[in-house]
């Protein structure tokens, strides 16, 4: 039985992670939680039958929690983490990791100093399709890929998820339209799925440059956006994310000098003469889908052998995230602050 602790619970996707530890009793309990509003910090405690902590330093003092789960806003991330680390918690991170690359090199090389487990709520790389083309890939089965192109959206602004009242809290999930607070609006949300797995596949990235805008003007930061990447390697991405999209048909398209991959409404097409069968059409040869990123730091804490996202990973993700903030700031293109 591991023990586990929240620090903060104000991230949207909170009541899952807390839903997700009570269905796995036999394994895990959830013994408190703290968040910088105790308000909000007694509803979740409510709902996950725990205690709560006035000050986030007990339960980093307490010997018998394990682990810990970090869901405050984007900018508490940098000193709960840091703090985490030198207790020696495993960590959980929700995304996005952090506000600038400072804040995540740093977070990492507490995390590496420390030797503590780390995994952060980047769950894209399960999806059948990516896990077939992360070998196709590395393979070269597609050849030289000369462009890449993620989408991730959703109606959230349109439907009113982020406005006050909404969840389990007064102030519900407003805070993610707060810069101050989020560090970045719909386009780093969403975006933060998408740039995983571009650079998961593609690897590093050399420079980038980006527009984003807001459409309903419903709150103080960007709705929705469109990213261009050049990678390390010399292909060329784009990355389409934000809140006023009703549907999402066309999620990823990935084109080489040997064949084309493309995900339209949840379905993967594939063309490629080195891929038997791959004549344009369904390629529906794909494993199953892989377990949630939670799911996946829950079998960790177990002893199980399973693929973790390293800190630097992370780190490295939210670089390149403050860099398109930067290049849509100024109309440039913007180098990330990789280190």
């Amino acid at each position: 039985m591991k023990t586990l602790a929240f620090l903060g619970i104000a991230h949207i996707h909170s009541p899952f992670f807390i839903k997700t530890v009570l269905e796995r009793p036999e394994q895990f309990i959830i013994k408190s939680l703290w968040d910088n509003q105790p308000a909000r910090a007694s509803i979740a405690a409510e709902h996950s039958g725990c205690s709560t902590a006035s000050d986030y330093r007990d339960i980093l003092r307490d010997d018998e929690i394990d682990a810990v789960i970090v869901c405050s806003e984007t900018w508490l991330h940098r000193e709960l983490v840091e703090g985490a680390a030198a207790a020696r918690k495993q960590l959980f991170v929700e995304k996005p990791f952090a506000i600038s690359a400072e804040d995540a090199y740093a977070m990492q090389r507490a995390i590496d100093e420390a030797g503590v487990l780390f995994h952060i709520g980047h769950f894209m790389r399960g999806y059948p399709y990516n896990r077939v083309l992360k070998g196709w890939i590395d393979d070269g089965v597609l050849g030289r890929i000369t462009r890449i192109r993620h989408c991730n959206v959703h109606h959230g602004a349109i439907g009113g998820w982020f406005d006050p009242g909404q969840g389990w809290y007064d102030e519900g999930w407003y805070w993610m339209t707060d810069m101050e607070r989020a560090g970045m609006g719909g386009f780093g949300d969403l975006g933060a799925h998408s740039l995983d797995i571009l650079m998961w596949l593609m690897g590093d990235v050399a420079s980038v440059t980006a527009q984003m805008d807001r459409l309903l003007g419903k709150y103080a930061c960007d709705e929705y956006g469109e990213g261009l990447l050049r990678f390390a390697n010399g292909a060329i991405g784009t990355l389409a994310a934000g809140w006023v999209d009703v549907l999402r048909p066309l999620s990823l398209l990935v084109s080489g000098t040997e064949g084309v991959a493309y995900v339209d409404d949840g379905k993967f097409f594939v063309k490629s003469d080195n891929l038997s069968g791959a004549d344009g059409g369904e390629w529906t040869d794909l494993p199953a889908l892989g377990p949630h990123a939670f799911h996946i730091f829950l079998d960790a804490l177990n002893g199980e052998d399973v693929p973790l996202i390293s800190a630097k990973e992370a780190a490295d993700r939210s670089a390149v995230m403050e860099a398109f903030y930067q290049a849509a700031a100024t109309n440039t293109w913007v180098k990330p602050n990789i280190q």
